[in-house]
């Protein structure tokens, strides 16, 4: 019994020491009792620390505690912004139509954009792209304001401008990552950021200004339509704080953009490449005296075809798929835009109907909270192509003149 309790007191100096020796090396001062240990006795070695040591883990403890509620804190705030942006403006009001001027109008093109809208915060135009005339505009007071910036809408601009410099065609492919590949049609059906910002810093600031103005961003659209305003476009590159050209390309940064410049844009694309002024006759003698305007001839011609195949994905498979949950009965082509400024989100939505007999052109534009974006705004197209089919506008539609050459042309200052 003896030499077996001298054993186990080894034993327990050799645990003692060694249990020293690793607070030792982790920095922690301790003083361990070494003292024998029998199997009469219920108390194990005993580790009391040293002041110092004492001082120090304290230290360490607040040190964590601190780091933990940065974490968190850091952790909150990034969650907020990105999930919990605040909006001020209402996504609903309660006559959209107050004020608005309709004795020249279609009756069943407005009434259809009238029921599509309902009561969201925001605007419909339609028009025959192969006149300019203005076949209903609802809420003509935002119709008519200075705008908004374009969002997504933008890379429409951007898309011809890169195929108007060769920069692509279609399916030609951009790096976006180590793994990642895109082409223009995907870029525009999806509507991805990277694609656009890299197209955009590839054109420059020059460039995208200039096909910008072309395609009639930055001046009016209409001819002596009272109370429109003319948007925004920067004489120069925005701050690279903003993101610089690149975000000016894939969000419409800096840009502050009309319903009717954007209908007139997608109105060129869907004719063949002429720019029209938008008219929006008054009264029965405009609409039965109605006279075409020419802006300018487009050379985009080539060019519709490399991004039709795009803006038909958006509406198939992309960003505007919620078309398709009122319309389906005939080919849609459209671009979709969702972003937010100052607590007001916005939605647009631009697209046309490409049938045998005839085309129109619809654009919606919402603004408010969260309730407002992009597939609300095609959503609501839907439901107007709907009203449509089943009025038979499609069929009854006229077809467009067989020469433009006809069209009396007007200069670019008469506006």
């Amino acid at each position: 019994m003896g030499t077996r309790s001298v054993t186990f007191s080894k034993r327990s100096a050799i645990l003692g020491l060694l249990l020293a020796f690793v607070l030792s090396v982790y920095g922690v001062g301790a003083t361990v009792s070494t003292r024998s240990l029998t199997a009469n006795k219920s108390k194990s070695r005993k580790v009391s620390e040293a002041p110092r040591a004492r001082k120090r883990l304290s230290r360490v403890a607040r040190s964590r505690a601190r780091t933990r509620t940065v974490r968190v804190a850091a952790t909150t705030r990034r969650h907020r912004r990105r999930y919990y942006e605040r909006f001020t403006a209402s996504s609903f009001m309660d006559d959209v139509t107050e004020g608005d001027v309709t004795t020249g109008e279609d009756p069943v093109v407005r009434q259809a954009a009238i029921d599509a809208l309902g009561n969201m915060n925001g605007t419909v135009l339609a028009i025959e792209p192969t006149s300019g005339r203005v076949l209903a505009m609802v809420n003509q007071k935002l119709a008519l304001s200075s705008g908004a910036q374009p969002c997504s809408t933008i890379k429409l601009s951007v898309a011809l401008a890169a195929l108007s410099e060769d920069l692509i065609t279609k399916d030609t492919e951009i790096a976006l990552g180590r793994r990642s590949r895109m082409n223009l049609t995907t870029a525009l059906a999806h509507s991805n950021n990277a694609y656009f910002e890299a197209l955009g810093r590839r054109l420059g600031f020059e460039k995208v200004s200039f096909y910008a103005h072309q395609f009639g961003l930055g001046e009016l659209a209409g001819y002596n339509i009272p109370g429109e305003q003319l948007g925004t476009y920067p004489e120069e590159e925005i701050s690279s704080k903003l993101g610089g050209v690149g975000k000016m390309c894939s969000f419409g940064e800096g840009i502050s953009m009309t319903p009717l410049q954007l209908g007139a844009m997608v109105s060129a694309i869907a004719n063949g490449g002429t720019l029209y002024y938008l008219q929006h006759p008054v009264s029965a003698d405009e609409v039965a005296n109605f006279e075409p305007r020419v802006k300018r001839h487009l050379d985009i011609a080539p060019l519709i075809p490399e991004i039709s195949d795009g803006m038909a994905g958006a509406v198939s498979y992309g960003t505007a798929r919620s078309v398709r949950v009122n319309f389906n009965e005939e080919e849609i082509l459209g671009k979709t835009g969702t972003c937010s400024r100052a607590g007001t989100r916005y939605g647009w939505f631009a697209s046309y109907a490409k049938t045998d007999i005839g085309r129109i052109v619809v654009v919606v534009f919402l603004q408010g909270g969260r309730p407002t974006y992009g597939p609300k705004a095609a959503e609501i197209s839907g439901r107007m192509y709907r009203s449509l089919y089943d009025h038979s506008f499609f069929e009854a539609h006229p077809t467009q003149p067989a020469d433009t050459a006809d069209v009396k042309p007007v200069s670019s200052n008469q506006q």
